[in-house]
């Protein structure tokens, strides 16, 4: 009797997780807020459909259209891109849009994803192809308006501002497009589920009934993201992995540079980055960004020096800026913008212990032109140069250019993708090249100023 009594208790335990979580799958017995297991909020559901006697599943008898077939005669034709007419915008996605694709677009809100697939949404429509434009924020009147702004008007661009998946559905049956665009996957629910519309569950089912429409109709789908206070896609972690392309819109509001990275790219790379440019008459592509971060004038000023950095596949030569000035203040002052405040504290350091420049006692401003963020380590050196001839008051050669990362030890570290950043700076005229050849920062130093 022990036995069995154990064996209900374990049973009627079993019973009673009756939440689990969607993202972590931790299960409870009651409902709460937040999942313990992986802290995330909203994503305890109910679980009793899932539990219970297991049914069994009956093979489906197939025709002889969808028996599997040996991968060397399957065509590929299907599944080749066409290009956007946004050259940018084709690079990032590995050369355009694939029938059938998927595509998650995110960024912060104001950055412009809606300009961006707006413009994208025009130039379909230029080429004759029918459009659905499905604005679940705004209304057709508001998307006309961005649309004249930006020259983005054309017969076949259909605009409908539903909230609902069955409608939205409806408009694609009737409208029979080329491509769809729903801004934004968010804000779209479907009347068979209770959730509120963003909720996770709401979120998966219309990413999956939109992505089943896809597939079945070869129809490209672009989707809008929504991103969370940490930068992350909002909603349930499966609708990344349910989607072809991810791509993060990223961008600073006090510049008009914006930059469109892949971060999951089942048709192409994800190391690729197309660079815009926020105008009053929309978006524009910057297919030669190098100019965008120097400020290279005639007569040669201290405390600057050039890097080259890597977005992606593309090198992009940086300035890196420093002003170094005596103050009588006990606490010195560590000003920093575009440039990671830990490394330039730990560079300070280096240049202090191993090359003997006193920096402790003197406040110190490091900035790079442009709004750009530098956050790989080969921008290193270019900062300790830039330090080096602000302590001294004396400027490095206008045709220099560095790039390397500096240990605790005072060496200078390889980087990977050296000889493009080189070819990138021999291309812009930069003559003289320093990197982790020269092997000591003192080295290094000494050969910048001569």
């Amino acid at each position: 009797m022990s036995g069995v009594g154990s064996r209900v208790m374990l049973m009627a335990t079993k019973s009673q997780s009756a939440y689990r979580c969607t993202e972590c799958g931790w299960q409870t017995a009651k409902w709460v807020g937040r999942c313990s297991e992986c802290q995330s909020w909203g994503t305890v559901v109910s679980a009793a459909e899932n539990e219970g006697i297991t049914r069994a599943v009956r093979a489906t008898v197939l025709g002889a259209e969808r028996i599997a077939r040996p991968i060397t005669e399957i065509s590929s034709d299907v599944a080749s891109h066409w290009a956007t007419g946004i050259g940018e915008f084709d690079r990032v996605l590995g050369g355009g849009l694939v029938p059938g694709a998927a595509i998650l677009l995110s960024g912060e809100p104001g950055v412009g994803k809606s300009t961006l697939l707006l413009e994208v949404a025009a130039k379909a429509a230029e080429e004759h192809l029918r459009v659905l434009y499905v604005s679940a924020e705004e209304s057709v009147s508001q998307v006309k308006l961005r649309a004249e702004r930006t020259h983005s008007l054309s017969p076949t661009l259909m605009l409908a501002a539903e909230t609902d998946l069955a409608t939205v559905l409806g408009q694609i049956d009737a409208v029979q497009p080329h491509l769809v665009i729903v801004d934004s996957v968010q804000t779209v629910s479907s009347a068979s589920l209770e959730s509120a519309a963003g909720s996770p569950t709401q979120v998966r089912e219309v990413a999956s009934s939109l992505i089943r429409v896809a597939k079945e109709r070869s129809l490209p789908v672009l989707l809008v993201g929504h991103v969370t206070k940490d930068g992350s896609i909002a909603g349930p972690r499966v609708l990344e992995h349910l989607v072809d392309v991810v791509c993060q819109f990223e961008g600073d509001r006090q510049t008009s540079l914006r930059f469109v990275r892949a971060l999951k790219n089942r048709f192409g790379p994800t190391d690729e980055v197309g660079c815009f440019e926020m105008t009053s008459d929309g978006i524009a592509e910057v297919p030669d960004p190098s100019g965008l971060f120097l400020s290279r004038g005639s007569d040669a000023v201290s405390g600057t020096c050039v890097t080259v950095a890597l977005e992606g596949r593309r090198a992009l030569p940086v300035e890196v800026q420093a002003l170094v000035v005596s103050t009588p203040s006990p606490n010195p002052r560590r000003v920093t913008n575009g440039v990671d405040s830990s490394r330039v504290a730990m560079i300070l350091a280096v240049l202090e212990r191993r090359a003997r420049i006193p920096l402790s006692d003197k406040d110190v401003y490091v900035s790079t032109v442009g709004g750009v963020k530098l956050t790989e380590p080969a921008a290193d050196l270019a900062i300790a140069l830039a330090l080096a001839s602000a302590s001294n008051d004396k400027p490095l050669a206008h045709d220099l250019a560095a790039f390397g990362e500096i240990s605790l030890a005072g060496e200078i570290r390889p980087v990977s993708s050296s000889r493009i950043r080189a070819s990138e700076a021999k291309r812009l005229g930069f003559g003289t090249i320093i990197d982790d050849d020269v092997r000591q920062l003192t080295r290094a130093l000494g050969r910048a100023f001569g």
